[in-house]
């Protein structure tokens, strides 16, 4: 009698797990953009995605833990255009620069999605927020990110600061998601020009606190941004 041969998600259930998760998280995405936060419910979202309710909430527990993975996935994606986008680039403004443009490119088609998103993650106690305790998945991801784009630049700067600046490029990057949102030239073009003509700026001030006499103000600095980030 001839054996029926395992299929390949017999054999590889994790990848059928991901598979699964993967589009959970495409559904989401989609109803998102159509409805909005508060019009999505998690049995459209199963539905959508051709899984029972309960499976659904096997992978997601709740609508912020859903959105939680669409935003680890955005993360996923500009890390790996950022890290594309920085080949070749050796000073820090250069890439920090080719980093925020890339999430631009990644981000711009989520626009009108991601402006009601921040606005959610914006309130008191929110899990959304970039700061919570639900957030560290996708919060340690970004650092992570913004620790090689520092590693692999040329910038002097104290050890202290050099070791905290990875947050600070993050907390500047939020600043920047902030501005975004509320643009509404074409392309968010005033965003752009934002990065442009900052990047250059948090270069020079990195280089000034190399200087002789600029160590306790690097010091200063570095103690602020961990009061700050998590």
């Amino acid at each position: 009698m001839a054996t029926e041969m395992p299929s390949a998600a017999t054999k590889n259930p994790q990848g059928r797990r991901e598979t699964t998760r993967a589009a959970i998280v495409a559904a989401a995405e989609e109803l998102l953009r159509e409805r909005g936060y508060d019009g999505m419910t998690m049995r459209e979202v199963a539905q959508r995605a051709g899984v029972s309710l309960g499976n659904a909430y096997y992978y997601f527990s709740s609508k912020e833990d859903l959105v939680h993975g669409f935003y680890e996935r955005l993360q996923r994606d500009h890390a790996r255009a950022a890290e594309e986008a920085c080949l070749g680039l050796t000073t820090l403004h250069e890439r920090v620069r080719a980093v925020l443009h890339a999430w631009l490119d990644e981000a711009a088609p989520l626009h009108d999605f991601l402006g009601s998103y921040v606005s959610l993650a914006a309130a008191p106690h929110s899990p959304l927020s970039p700061f919570s305790p639900q957030s560290t998945p996708a919060r340690e991801a970004a650092l992570a990110m913004w620790t090689q784009v520092v590693d692999g630049a040329s910038a002097r700067t104290s050890t202290r600061l050099r070791a905290e600046l990875p947050r600070l490029l993050w907390l500047s990057h939020l600043a920047i998601v902030m501005f975004w949102v509320s643009d509404t030239t074409p392309g968010q073009q005033r965003t752009r020009d934002l990065v442009d003509k900052s990047t250059p700026i948090i270069g020079r001030l990195v280089r000034l606190t190399s200087l002789p006499g600029m160590a306790r103000a690097a010091d200063d600095l570095a103690t602020l941004v961990q009061s700050i980030a998590p």
